[in-house]
């Protein structure tokens, strides 16, 4: 009788749990009684950082003020909804509308994740029209089909190494305890550059450098300013080892149902915002090397056989990577063949 009644409260208990749920949902993206309906955005990056400004400054004012108010813009910046995963999965599921986020979906398609891949693009311009193209195109196809609408890419940066020491040649990269995001190709690519891998989440690296129990980690310059992680490190060497995108993700059922004036009022908003961020991240990626230069960092940028030898270490990563994937191969090829292209318009023009 005891298991029954326990059983019976559970059955209730979780009854009510998918009621709440439901009802939470179901009011997510919903107008107020003023007829105005809250779009919530949420980030892990600092309110300083250029995401944030971009959102401000462009993408909140133009929603708010083509669509009359009808639609108000709420930004909660530095993990306020949660973290990554969690705020991603709340686009998701559309308790919150849209989520600035990186390639953290890759565990549930791993494809998401390809266009991080070690060394794969080249410059800023180059990464920005190749993902704004077909590229991105069939990514979006793969977040859509996790129920969130990619309406825009911006970017986080090319990911560069800062250290408690020199690191001159791939030679001495042996023996570095380097963070790296606990992600396989994150750490696959850290193994493949010749260092110690230790993942950790961002959240602890600055204590573990501090302490001493890791040498090294990396992320885009950006980053590494305003986490303040210089403050214990001594040196950065300029790898851009791999080029991080962030995207703007809108809970899908949320989009599908606005009309068409709104969807083109915030796709345009998107893209003025996106386009944006990536213009300010290069000013402000400029401007942290002088103040890292000012702080006293030393700034090792690696020379062409530095480089080739980094880049040729990737060769084991992708020999597993088109082993693992039966379509790694061709959409590897379609970003070299739209590289290929860029080179060539850039010639001609």
């Amino acid at each position: 009788m005891k298991l029954k009644a326990f059983l019976i409260v559970v059955a209730a208990m979780a009854v009510a749990m998918v009621s709440t749920g439901c009802s939470l949902l179901e009011s997510a993206g919903k107008a107020n009684a003023d007829g105005v309906t809250t779009i919530k955005v949420a980030n892990y990056f600092s309110d300083s950082h250029p995401q944030n400004i971009a959102l401000r400054e462009k993408f909140k004012p133009i929603i708010e003020e083509k669509t009359k108010g009808k639609y108000k813009v709420e930004i909660y910046p530095a993990n306020e909804l949660g973290d990554e995963a969690q705020f991603t999965s709340g686009a998701r599921i559309g308790s919150i509308q849209m989520a600035v986020a990186g390639m953290g979906l890759q565990t549930a398609n791993p494809k998401i994740g390809a266009v991080e891949w070690p060394y794969l693009f080249d410059s800023y311009e180059q990464a920005n029209r190749i993902l704004n193209g077909k590229v991105g195109e069939e990514i979006g196809d793969a977040f859509r089909e996790l129920g969130v609408e990619p309406i825009a890419w911006t970017a986080n940066g090319f990911r560069v190494v800062s250290a408690n020491r020199a690191v001159n040649t791939k030679e001495e990269f042996k023996g570095l305890r380097l963070r790296m995001p606990n992600i396989p190709i994150f750490i696959n690519t850290g193994k493949a550059m010749g260092a110690n891998v230790q993942p950790l989440a961002l959240s602890e690296v600055f204590t573990a450098l501090e302490q001493g129990v890791i040498d090294a980690q990396e992320n885009p310059y950006v980053t590494l300013k305003e986490s303040g992680l210089y403050e214990v490190q001594s040196h950065v060497i300029e790898t851009n080892h791999m080029f991080s995108p962030n995207v703007y993700l809108m809970n899908k059922e949320f989009f599908d149902h606005l009309n068409k004036e709104t969807k083109e009022i915030i796709l345009e908003a998107a893209k003025e915002s996106a386009q944006y961020e990536w213009e300010l991240l290069q000013e402000s990626e400029a401007k942290v090397k002088e103040e890292l230069k000012k702080a006293g960092l030393d700034i090792i940028v690696p020379d062409e056989e530095f480089k080739t030898e980094l880049k040729k270490s990737m060769e084991p990563v992708y020999k597993e990577l088109y082993k693992k994937y039966d379509w790694a191969k061709d959409f590897i090829n379609k970003i070299e063949e739209e590289k290929r292209k860029l080179k060539l318009d850039a010639k001609q023009g």
